[in-house]
C-alpha cells in the first residue's frame, strides 16, 4: 500500500470530530468511557482512526427502526 493511499485510510482526530460534529473533548470523553471508535496512538502522541474502524463503529450504532 502506498503512502498516499494509506494516509487516506487514516483519519486525524480533527477529521473524525468534524465528520461526527462533536468537540475534541467529547471524543476524549467517549474514549475514556470506551465508547469511541478504535484509535491508533502514534509515537508522537497523535491519534489516528482507520476509516474502516470509524465506518464499522457507525454501523454498530445504526438504529434498526
Amino acid at each position: 500500500m502506498t503512502t498516499a493511499i494509506q494516509s487516506r485510510a487514516m483519519l486525524t482526530l480533527a477529521e473524525v470530530c468534524e465528520e461526527l460534529t462533536i468537540s475534541r473533548s467529547t471524543f476524549y470523553d467517549w474514549r475514556a468511557k470506551r465508547r469511541a471508535p478504535r484509535c491508533i496512538k502514534l509515537p508522537n502522541g497523535d491519534l489516528r482512526i482507520r476509516r474502516s474502524d470509524l465506518d464499522h463503529w457507525l454501523d454498530d450504532r445504526e438504529d434498526a427502526a
